[in-house]
């Protein structure tokens, strides 16, 4: 009798989560050492100190970042689910400020060549997860590979970091450039990292908002800055988020503004109330993705 009282509260806590839309916002970059994961890690943590429950999935299936940078030591990854030795639950590692991440698969081949029961396997994972959430942050790989292109267009929202560097912002652009006219993406979230100043941001959103209001059919919003703070490289030594390890510090002011106004960003018409719905959707547009290369 307490088993099948134990089932059936977990099946309506299932319901409950089912029924709870779940914002799913993907990082992505278009050349890596911009502070992506930085930034992923800081606002995933600034979302959960305001009131929301958080997971942070590290989608660099390659190159894991996070958990090194929150120096965390996972036993097992998704590759684990995906084998079916273990459930999404069992695999969530607790964060700072209770947010929790799901470590990434190692090899980056893995995800891309799913079998057809591998690929029900996985969405059977997401779908079970009995942990209540409402924002799930997608810290994806640097470039456009395939893997990067599936997880923006699973998402409901993506933030492009982009730094004053011209590598960067040729690569953003090459980024957006790429979901928009092969796949239809037409709104991006520009977010410029480590800036010395407020005019060399909207300096650097001039410059790409120029070239895309020539070239394409997209509308980019500026997210904010960050600015150049020597406290993110001692967070970063420390292996905490800098919103917790100075939260006073000018990066980490600027995490909570930015985190606040995303926090407010309209829930999209077609958010799903189940997680399994962002993974159904990577799946079907990582299998097409590899579809369209033959």
């Amino acid at each position: 009798m307490q088993a099948f009282e134990q089932q059936d509260q977990a099946s309506g806590l299932r319901r409950m989560t089912a029924n709870k839309p779940v914002r799913v916002i993907a990082v992505a970059s278009g050349k890596g050492g911009v502070g992506k994961t930085n930034v992923s890690v800081n606002l995933a943590v600034t979302f959960a100190e305001l009131g929301r429950q958080v997971v942070l999935m590290d989608a660099d299936l390659g190159l894991a970042n996070v958990d090194i940078m929150l120096g965390l030591q996972p036993s097992h990854n998704l590759e684990h689910v995906i084998t079916g030795e273990c459930t999404l639950d069992e695999i969530l590692v607790p964060g700072p400020a209770n947010i929790k991440i799901i470590p990434a698969a190692s090899g980056t081949q893995r995800m891309s060549e799913l079998t057809p029961a591998e690929h029900v396997g996985l969405i059977r994972a997401f779908s079970d997860i009995q942990l209540p959430l409402d924002t799930l942050i997608v810290d994806t790989a640097a470039g456009i590979s395939d893997m990067v292109v599936s997880f923006c267009r699973a998402s409901q929202d993506v933030v492009i970091v982009v730094c004053d560097e011209p590598a960067s912002i040729t690569d953003a652009y090459a980024l957006i450039k790429l979901l928009n006219k092969e796949y239809q993406v037409f709104r991006f979230h520009i977010l410029v990292n480590m800036v010395h100043s407020a005019q060399e941001a909207r300096n650097l959103f001039a410059k790409l908002t120029k070239v895309t209001d020539r070239y394409l059919d997209v509308l980019l919003d500026f997210t904010g800055a960050i600015p150049y703070d020597q406290y993110l490289r001692k967070a970063v030594q420390r292996q905490r988020a800098v919103v917790q390890a100075f939260p006073r510090s000018r990066a980490a002011q600027a995490f909570k503004s930015i985190g606040k106004k995303v926090d407010n960003w309209p829930m999209p018409r077609d958010a799903s109330g189940q997680m399994s719905f962002f993974i159904e959707r990577f799946i079907q547009y990582n299998s097409g993705a590899g579809d369209s290369m033959l």
